[in-house]
């Protein structure tokens, strides 16, 4: 593409020396301007990546991806609805479950909570709980003996611990000798869970008899049973087809009515910083176009005597072509290269950072996880890489295009 001659003096304009320190100094900055640009596209999308992964793999692996449960009753004989959808192909596994809300009382502390009746055997088929249990196993939740597993963040703000008696009042009312109460039971702390993320502070798992017992249900009815899919995506319309296809009248929810909105509201924003930062690129490209063009008018005489030594106005543009790429190349390629590293490592540095200062940019209080994640996709990197090389080659034509239409006798006028 580039012939020697081309290459050769495009190489010496870029990197410049007597009397041209300032045209050196401006294609540093356009080098540097673009390099900037690209690794904090690279690493905001990687931190948005991030978030996106952890929605799916933390907050969509603690909820169910559908549920299945009886129009305004309880779901009756479930093993056997159980049984007839568990072979439906993209289907993973199905739990029963029992769902209340009430609050949680310890040592003069209340807290509004959830409460997740569960059944042990069945719970790691749909859940990752299992997978993030601090202390305490789900094993231990048994029927009969009132124990309860805690988010950490709901334990630590109760001041409760493996062992410790929490109160759960639920707001049904008992009607006793005594009057009209509310409807309370003491449980046992056996287990602490954390996922890092909000659920963590409102959310407990009690065994699901237990929950049965505390709702008055009929023996063996449940809320409704959970369903966890190969591909979250495709839950919406696999539920609706599961539900129409049995005899009894059964009602379908998914996750996109719970945290649908929280998934859109990270793919917004993602679109929209993506797009917003790609301006800064667009900018740093400009740059390239101002430096060619100083350097144009500042090398007329040069280019006026290659012109009368025989260049053809082709060779002139391929020299400016060459200085523009240049400084397009090397600064999109430590810009990759500094957007890779801060990516990989964005995690680790926050996390240091908030050790080391005893702050907290993200609280669980407020975020839906309580860390900065980071999930490098090499397609983004390519895309990103590619479309700032191609912006940066589209910048240089206008100005080699204006040198290589140099006049020789009128540039060589004044000289």
């Amino acid at each position: 593409m580039f012939k020697p001659l081309s290459l050769f003096v495009g190489l010496r304009y870029t990197a410049a020396k007597r009397g041209n320190h300032f045209i050196s100094f401006i294609s540093l900055v356009s080098m540097l301007g673009l390099m900037l640009g690209v690794a904090a596209l690279i690493l905001v999308l990687s931190v948005m990546n991030g978030f996106d992964r952890e929605l799916k793999q933390r907050i969509l692996g603690m909820v169910p991806h559908a549920t299945l449960s009886a129009y305004g009753d309880e779901l009756k004989d479930w093993p056997s609805l159980a049984a007839e959808i568990e072979a439906t192909p993209g289907l993973q596994g199905v739990a029963p479950y029992i769902q209340a809300q009430g609050m949680l009382t310890h040592a003069g502390r209340v807290q509004g909570v959830m409460v997740n009746g569960v059944d042990p055997d069945y719970e790691d088929r749909v859940s990752i709980i299992g997978q993030h249990m601090n202390a305490g196993q789900l094993a231990d939740l048994k029927a009969g003996e009132y124990r309860i597993v805690l988010g950490e963040l709901l334990a630590r703000y109760l001041g409760a611990s493996i062992g410790d008696k929490v109160t759960l009042v639920l707001p049904e009312a008992s009607v006793s000798v005594a009057g009209i109460t509310p409807r309370l039971k003491r449980f046992v702390v056996s287990g602490i869970f954390s996922v890092g993320a909000q659920l963590d502070a409102n959310l407990a798992y009690i065994n699901i008899e237990d929950a049965a017992r505390l709702k008055r249900m009929t023996p063996g009815s449940v809320d409704g049973i959970q369903l966890h899919f190969d591909d979250l995506f495709q839950a919406p319309s696999l539920v609706r087809e599961l539900a129409g296809s049995q005899s009894r009248l059964l009602s379908a929810s998914d996750w996109t009515r719970t945290h649908g909105n929280l998934f859109q509201a990270i793919q917004l924003e993602k679109r929209m910083i993506g797009l917003l930062l790609f301006l800064i690129v667009f900018v740093a490209a400009f740059n390239i176009v101002s430096t060619l063009v100083m350097v144009v008018t500042d090398k007329r005489a040069d280019i006026a005597i290659l012109r009368t030594m025989g260049a053809t106005p082709s060779i002139i543009l391929r020299v400016f072509v060459v200085q523009g790429v240049v400084i397009g190349v090397i600064g999109t390629l430590l810009g990759t290269l500094l957007g890779i590293i801060l990516a990989l490592s964005v995690t680790d540095i926050v996390a240091w950072i908030e050790q080391s200062f005893g702050i907290q940019f993200l609280s669980a209080d407020v975020y839906f996880i309580s860390y900065l994640p980071s999930q490098l996709q090499w397609p983004d990197v390519f895309l990103i890489t590619s479309t700032a090389l191609g912006i940066s080659f589209l910048a240089t034509i206008y100005p080699a295009w204006r040198a290589s239409r140099t006049q020789p006798a009128e540039a060589l006028r004044y000289e």
